[in-house]
């Protein structure tokens, strides 16, 4: 079926590779610069040499920071099996300290073959690891622990991060505390006491240059030549591919995409779709593929309902509350709203004017589409006339409404 195919298995093969964070960060493995290469000779040297550390991963959403701290110890794992344990947590599941601990204790459990129990104490917990550690150490055993969304954990009295720094500091303990954000300033935001025990090692993830850019998309998209694929289909796709990467069309569309946002995983979508639009009866990759691609990513769901589902009455409403804006109006409730639409009436003597019962309708419809909101949560039995309200969408996003609006009269 491959040979018969041969599109239908390369979408396959792209499908799979760009779902698999593993194959996607291998390129940037073998440079000794790399936060790779970095990361992994840090927690490598600790395991090596019996000593303990602690590092922070730094950077956006999106940009990679898991992926490449788990190939890190998938590698390292496959490198000494017998001598690392990893104990995962997560600041959005586990940012209460007792619960924190109950999980490590049963990660611990789980991973050496212990009965663990529920009902056993927080300051229980705290002993049994410190223990493990300890034991762990003497077995030359290293214990990784990585806290995702780690400044999550910063919160409160920091009583994990305190036992677990705290605990290292002993000559025949051996772990390595990996602490994953997105907040540049995660160390400033550590108690004094847990400061003083952390090791103040960070590494910085930023989004990719061009460079790099380039060959991550080769990586990617390049279909390998020596595969179940025919030879001849692989060469002339990657020509194309070739082509296309060279183009200055397709150079304007990823300055575009990263305009919005930079970071691998956006890319990543965007790819995901590009490979989408691949038309099977060519079996190649085009440049309109990839401007497909562009325009789903770039969806913008506000305009979209400015466009399809508003009335003309709510178009007047949203116009009114922008005229308010800019007259510098800080606060203005329904009945402001109301002022503004009459005026624009008697100054433009336009042949669409409601009644006010009309209008609070689709000032409501407007509110449950979200284009529109309350300023705040107070004043909830205060009727809706009275309560103010805001904007939601953008001047540029209400012109481009207006202009492409069906209901929006041409005059």
């Amino acid at each position: 079926m491959g040979r018969e195919n041969p599109a239908e298995e390369a979408l396959i093969l792209l499908r799979s590779r760009l779902c698999n964070p593993n194959y996607i960060f291998t390129p940037f493995s073998d440079s000794p610069d790399s936060n790779y290469s970095k990361l992994k000779f840090i927690i490598s040297s600790s395991v090596t040499e019996a000593c303990n550390n602690s590092i922070l991963l730094l950077g956006p959403r999106g940009c990679g920071k898991i992926a490449v701290l788990e190939l890190v110890l998938r590698d390292l794992l496959v490198e000494h099996p017998d001598m690392i344990s990893v104990i995962r947590l997560n600041g959005l599941l586990h940012s209460d300290d007792n619960c924190a601990l109950k999980e490590i204790a049963r990660q611990l459990c789980v991973e050496h073959q212990l009965l663990f129990s529920k009902m056993v104490s927080s300051d229980d917990n705290s002993q049994f690891m410190i223990a493990m550690l300890q034991e762990c150490g003497l077995a030359h055993k290293t214990i990784i622990f990585v806290l995702d969304e780690f400044d999550l954990f910063t919160q409160g009295k920091q009583r994990l991060l305190y036992s677990l720094l705290d605990a290292m500091q002993s000559v025949t303990s051996q772990a390595v505390v990996i602490g994953v954000s997105c907040r540049l300033d995660a160390d400033q935001i550590l108690e004094k006491r847990v400061r003083s025990r952390f090791s103040h090692r960070k590494l910085l993830f930023l989004p990719p240059s061009k460079e790099d850019l380039q060959r991550l998309l080769e990586h990617i998209l390049s279909l390998p030549t020596d595969s179940s694929l025919p030879h001849d289909y692989a060469v002339e796709f990657n020509a194309k591919l070739h082509n296309i990467l060279g183009d200055e069309r397709f150079k304007e569309i990823l300055n575009t995409l990263s305009s919005s946002d930079s970071t691998v995983n956006h890319l990543l979508r965007f790819l995901f779709r590009a490979v989408c639009h691949m038309n099977l009866e060519s079996g190649f990759l085009s440049l309109e593929n990839f401007k497909s691609a562009l325009s789903s990513v770039q969806r913008q769901p506000k305009l979209e309902c400015l466009q399809a589902d508003c009335s003309i009455l709510e178009l007047y409403i949203l116009v009114c509350m922008k005229r308010l804006e800019v007259k510098e109006e800080n606060s203005y409730n329904f009945n402001s709203v109301m002022k503004e639409y009459k005026a624009i009436h008697d100054s433009f003597r336009t042949p669409d004017y409601y009644a006010r019962n009309v209008c609070l309708r689709a000032f409501e419809h407007l509110l449950q589409r979200e284009l529109i909101c309350f300023t705040d949560n107070r004043g909830h039995n205060q009727s809706v006339e009275y309560r103010p309200v805001k904007l939601l969408i953008s001047s540029q996003e209400l012109y481009q409404g207006l202009k492409s609006s069906r209901s929006c009269p041409v005059s």
